[in-house]
């Protein structure tokens, strides 16, 4: 599997507009990050999504990345995490695109892309229809099995994903139920936000995510899903132990 970082920041990404701190000015690419998404190619060559937020566009032309998009996962229904869907559209030439997300996010994109969602569509529009994923019920994508994760961010539930058997997904967790944290111990390949180092009412703070990856103890684990107050990359990623990374967008990992 071969998994590509398309964007590991927090919701305004990273420079944040009008802000002059050292990692907002910094010329390391590696403090440049876009709103998170990450591209995914599994062993028989399907292509899996997660998330889609409003840099996808610029994403995906970066990446040179341009071809049958098989599924996408939705972790939840926010702005950057879902504001890139209308983007799929060129993705469409090579069929529909099934999307993925729980009951929750799946009403929202109905209410706010109602044109996406209609029994007679309309050329031009993004060829994509709505599937709901449920906590640990598993489902297909060719032959690789995703099992859908409850995850908690703040008062909202959401989903992380869990990929085959060795990669997960998590972002804008708060909190993970001992049910998703007993599915994903011993993991390979562990993805999980972590957004700056104070606590924050609704994400995990960096030391906080450190304590539930010493939970899961996955063979390595990337932090994403930063704002400014993270973090230079090259100082932050220096003091994580040494299974720990900060990740930044383009990273590429085999699975």
């Amino acid at each position: 599997m071969k998994v590509t970082l398309l964007g590991t920041g927090t919701s305004t990404g990273v420079p944040q507009i009008g802000c002059t701190c050292p990692v907002c000015t910094s010329v390391d690419p590696r403090d440049n990050r876009l709103r998170c998404s990450v591209w995914i190619e599994t062993d028989e060559r399907k292509t899996i999504l997660l998330d889609c937020g409003p840099d996808f566009r610029q994403q995906v032309l970066r990446e040179h990345l341009y071809q049958q998009i098989d599924a996408v996962l939705i972790t939840h229904e926010h702005y950057d995490h879902v504001g890139g869907l209308d983007d799929l559209r060129p993705f469409s030439v090579f069929g529909d695109i099934p999307v993925y997300a729980n009951d929750i996010t799946a009403k929202h994109l109905c209410e706010h892309m109602p044109y996406c969602f209609v029994e007679k569509s309309y050329p031009g529009i993004p060829r994509i229809y709505l599937n709901v994923a449920n906590p640990m019920k598993p489902f297909k994508i060719g032959d690789t099995t995703v099992t859908p994760l409850s995850i908690m961010h703040g008062k909202l539930p959401i989903l992380g994903y869990l990929i085959g058997e060795k990669f997960a997904y998590i972002t804008d967790a708060k909190t993970i139920p001992e049910e998703t944290l007993s599915a994903l111990r011993h993991i390979d390949t562990l993805i999980i936000n972590a957004l700056r180092p104070l606590p924050h009412p609704t994400h995990l703070s960096i030391g906080e995510t450190l304590d539930i990856i010493s939970a899961i103890k996955p063979r390595r684990a990337y932090l994403t899903h930063m704002c400014h107050h993270a973090g230079r990359h090259a100082e932050m990623d220096s003091q994580l132990p040494d299974s720990v990374h900060f990740a930044y967008d383009g990273l590429k990992l085999e699975i």
